[in-house]
């Protein structure tokens, strides 16, 4: 297990401020926030690249504060790699084997460059090679020395979207395989859902929330988390209750949202302040009053259309801007265009209070 206990760090106008994380052994950790948000000063702390000014850093029964990096028995790798431009793949990836026997290290190196489909690549250069293929380079020299835990900084991030996805699916299938506990690092929401076996999210050097990638992004804790994983339809209001009237005898809600003209029916375990939520796909389009289960219904007029890869993003106005998605196909059957009129419906389970 990884733990860090009140770790607190200032530099500058920045400061990490009374961190506390725990790891599991074996899982896929992400640290997810925008930039200068504190993510690589805390990778650079656990690795021991960074001192803080209080705190305790723990890996596995032993406190590694004052542990040189070398000690902590972790590999890490930046975002820009860091690989050296004179020197061969092969050459690259035994840097991290400095002390082995010739025979340790060529077999290392053989297992690595099996594991991340780089075998043809080891006797060239690597400034000859494209981001992909310097990413795994990168990946192997971190993993050579059979590190303890992985340290992953923004390691999608200079890929093009193809290469992402690429690598996205054989950085899942690499950790599956060794099953090493890695901590990894980035701004992309969409990154950390595919990998996470659990994610913290950080914002201004401190933890916003920690849970299950369904559990972030679904059940989002503070406006902030809310924004940064997508929730385009964020409100602030107040729950109340009512004793009579359409509440009576219902069980799919209890409780009625209000902020201004919205009126939502919910589902809360409290009354007073709150905010709501409702994720753009949770909400059904149509051009007639709908018959489905769902109990909220607006009735809006489109006012925006922006094409997002197979997606149609759409802003309606119903007193309050609310946003939906819409396939391509979806978009052409109702033929929707700006000033075009539309019932948007959603069950009172897709509305997060909180």
């Amino acid at each position: 297990m990884i733990r860090l206990i009140d770790i607190s760090l200032e530099l500058g106008s920045f400061a990490l401020r009374s961190i506390n994380l725990e790891i599991e052994d074996g899982q896929y950790f992400t640290i997810l926030g925008p930039t200068g948000a504190g993510k690589t000063r805390l990778l650079e702390i656990i690795a021991g690249l960074q001192v803080p000014d209080s705190g305790e850093i723990w890996i596995g029964d032993k406190q590694v504060n004052e542990l040189p990096p070398e000690r902590r028995h972790v590999g890490f790798m930046y975002q820009d790699y860091l690989l050296f431009p004179h020197l061969s793949v092969r050459k690259n990836i035994a840097f991290g084997l400095r002390g082995q026997s010739p025979g340790e290290t060529g077999s290392r190196i053989a297992d690595l460059s099996g594991l991340l489909k780089i075998e043809d690549l080891l006797n060239r250069n690597v400034a000859d090679l494209s981001g992909g293929e310097q990413q795994r380079v990168a990946l192997a020299r971190a993993l050579a020395p059979r590190p303890r835990l992985l340290l992953l900084d923004e390691p999608l991030s200079a890929l093009d979207p193809q290469n992402r996805r690429a690598v996205r699916r054989e950085l899942n299938a690499i950790h599956h395989q060794l099953a090493m506990t890695t901590i990894h690092v980035t701004h992309d929401f969409e990154e950390a859902l595919v990998l996470s076996d659990r994610i913290a999210v950080i914002n201004h050097g401190e933890i916003m929330q920690v849970g299950a990638p369904e559990d972030v992004f679904r059940r989002p804790t503070s406006p902030f988390v809310a924004s940064f994983v997508g929730v385009e339809n964020l409100y602030r209001g107040e729950i109340v209750r009512e004793e009579k009237g359409e509440l009576l005898g219902s069980n799919s809600f209890n409780a009625i949202f209000q902020s201004g003209p919205l009126r939502l029916l919910v589902v809360a375990e409290y009354e007073g302040p709150a905010n709501a939520a409702i994720r753009p796909e949770e909400i059904t389009i149509a051009t007639e009053p709908s018959h489905s289960s769902a109990l909220n219904s607006i009735y809006g007029t489109l006012v925006d259309v922006e094409a997002r890869g197979p997606l149609f993003q759409l802003k309606f106005d119903a007193a309050v801007p609310i946003v939906a998605v819409l396939t391509r196909q979806s978009f052409a059957s109702l033929q929707l265009e700006i000033g075009s009129k539309a019932y948007l419906s959603f069950k009172a389970s897709a509305v997060h209070v909180f």
